[in-house]
């Protein structure tokens, strides 16, 4: 193997040792969004209305809620990573670095936290308008 050349220090997991986890973890939120999108398009397109009063009722259902929900945190959690990865190769300046991954963290989750409170209000009011 040779410790001391350049391929003996690289082999293995890399400099970083959990670039496979960041791989994995993308690939797993974008399956989940592919499943939870399926799921919703199919019963989206199952519906024999599209009126306001309708959809009010539709995102009222419990698994429709539940499938919109963990969609809403899949696709944040997905784009989250997706961002960080591209500021973390692109942004060069540590200081600059931390403020654009604090910035992206303030912005995914107020938009996540957001979508959810939508969702939870259409849910929790029911049928009433």
């Amino acid at each position: 193997m040779g410790n001391g050349t350049s391929i003996g220090r690289v082999r293995g997991l890399g400099a970083a040792h959990h670039g496979t986890h960041h791989w994995l973890l993308q690939r797993f939120t974008a399956i989940g969004n592919l499943l939870a999108l399926t799921f919703l398009l199919v019963s989206f397109v199952l519906l024999p209305d599209r009126g306001y009063a309708a959809m009010r009722d539709w995102v009222a259902n419990p698994l429709t809620a539940t499938a919109l929900a963990l969609l809403v945190i899949s696709v944040f959690w997905h784009a989250r990573l997706g961002v960080q990865v591209m500021m973390e190769d692109y942004v060069h300046t540590p200081a600059n670095k931390f403020a654009a991954l604090a910035a992206l963290n303030l912005a995914v989750f107020g938009g996540a936290a957001f979508a959810l409170l939508s969702i939870a209000r259409i849910v929790f009011a029911g049928g009433a308008a």
